[in-house]
């Protein structure tokens, strides 16, 4: 029963959040970077806090009952380095990827840290406007880029739900279900990023707000991961929940921090973190 639940509330966060986002991205055009802006740092905080909180801090509180070894920080340690190194290979590799089909003039040609078009890759699109064939190819390639990143956040809702069975506690409190409202909202924009390209190249809408609801599948698949990987024993479970909180992590300081504020260069975007920071501190404590 338990699994059932899980597919069906990542379900809705994975397929129906990113779905929800293609279907922002057929019918409206992107001329609210401010309050997108604010959106993404407040989720960011949200996940920050989650993750520091509760995923990383609960087995610390499972080491001091007896029920984890002395080595218990060690391995969080090493499966938070892993997640984020992992997640930040697999976006390393989409770049370089994406990085051949753009004429990169000179050695002054704007980082991914310097430049929004070049951390989300619209640039890519930008350089194929005239060419609508290359441009659905664009669309192609950022759809596997989220599908593939969406498999680790998944394994964050699945590790959390893993973490809530083992302490007993209900599907739809906590931070499982804290994590898949939140990274449903972040699949927003992302399904935007999708959409528009596909439709921009020529494919109908509502095909291309189907394949850009698939792309959230993976996150289903992650989902069941992080579960069965985190009900294997406790050692698993601080190595899944340690990988999970390493995956989020490069999310949050790789993904949305930089999206914000290059959206919206001022100090609001780090307000907005605040008080999300804030905001995930209370839901994990109520």
């Amino acid at each position: 029963m338990n699994y059932l639940i899980i597919i069906l509330i990542t379900f809705i966060s994975g397929v129906v959040g990113t779905g929800l986002g293609g279907v922002v991205g057929a019918v409206m055009k992107r001329d609210s970077n401010k309050i997108v802006s604010l959106l993404l740092s407040f989720a960011a905080g949200i996940m920050l806090a989650v993750v520091c909180f509760d995923l990383m801090s609960e087995p610390l509180h499972m080491m001091e009952e007896g029920t984890l070894p002395s080595l218990t920080p060690l391995i969080i340690v090493a499966s938070v380095a892993a997640g984020y190194g992992i997640v930040y290979l697999l976006n390393f590799l989409i770049d370089k990827r994406t990085n051949r089909e753009v004429k990169h003039i000179d050695e002054n040609h704007p980082a991914t840290a310097d430049d929004l078009d070049e951390l989300i890759h619209s640039n890519h699109f930008e350089t194929h406007r005239d060419a609508k064939s290359n441009l659905f190819i664009a669309g192609l390639v950022m759809m596997f880029a989220i599908a593939l990143h969406n498999l680790p956040e998944g394994m964050v809702i699945g590790a959390s739900y893993a973490l809530e069975a083992d302490l007993g506690k209900s599907l739809f409190t906590g931070s499982g279900f804290i994590m898949a409202i939140v990274i449903g909202l972040h699949n927003v924009p992302e399904g935007m990023a999708v959409s528009v390209p596909l439709i921009s190249g020529g494919m109908k809408k509502y095909k291309a707000i189907l394949l850009t609801a698939l792309s959230g599948l993976p996150t289903v698949f992650g989902a069941l991961l992080g579960y069965a990987i985190g009900g294997i024993n406790d050692i698993m479970l601080v190595i899944s929940l340690g990988f999970a909180s390493g995956a989020m992590l490069y999310v949050v300081f790789g993904e949305l921090l930089p999206e914000s504020i290059l959206m919206w260069r001022s100090k609001l975007p780090a307000f907005a973190l605040f008080v999300g920071v804030l905001a995930g501190f209370l839901l994990v404590i109520f």
